[in-house]
């Protein structure tokens, strides 16, 4: 079992920035890449970066130029910082672990989800 515990969601400006981190604790021998996804009210979950052991990062369109996804092994961590936010950003930030296989991310692990609120 992997356990993720995520923090940094707020409030914030349009324009602003945020630093979404997530802990990972347990095995986590077992995963090999961590991500980002965001829910939206009434929006499916969407992945919105990913990163593997090995650094490789991937960035869902809306989102690139704006954000970077990092890990810190050493430490289990995995950061989002987020800049440039615009009020659609607005959703609930989970953080995931899982594997790559190929080139499908599958996470089995989730954190409780950190709220990311743009006012305009």
């Amino acid at each position: 079992q992997v356990q993720l515990v995520e923090c940094g969601g707020g409030l914030v400006q349009a324009g602003g920035s945020l630093r979404l981190s997530c802990a990972a604790s347990g095995s986590i021998f077992s995963i090999n890449a961590m991500g980002w996804y965001r829910q939206a009210p009434g929006n499916e979950r969407e992945l919105v970066a990913a990163i593997t052991s090995g650094g490789s990062t991937d960035y869902a369109d809306s989102v690139k130029g704006r954000f970077t996804i990092s890990n810190d092994n050493a430490k289990n961590t995995v950061y989002l910082q987020v800049n440039s936010l615009k009020p659609e950003d607005t959703a609930v930030y989970y953080c995931a672990a899982g594997w790559l296989t190929g080139e499908v991310y599958v996470y089995e692990y989730w954190g409780q989800g950190t709220q990311v609120t743009v006012s305009s």
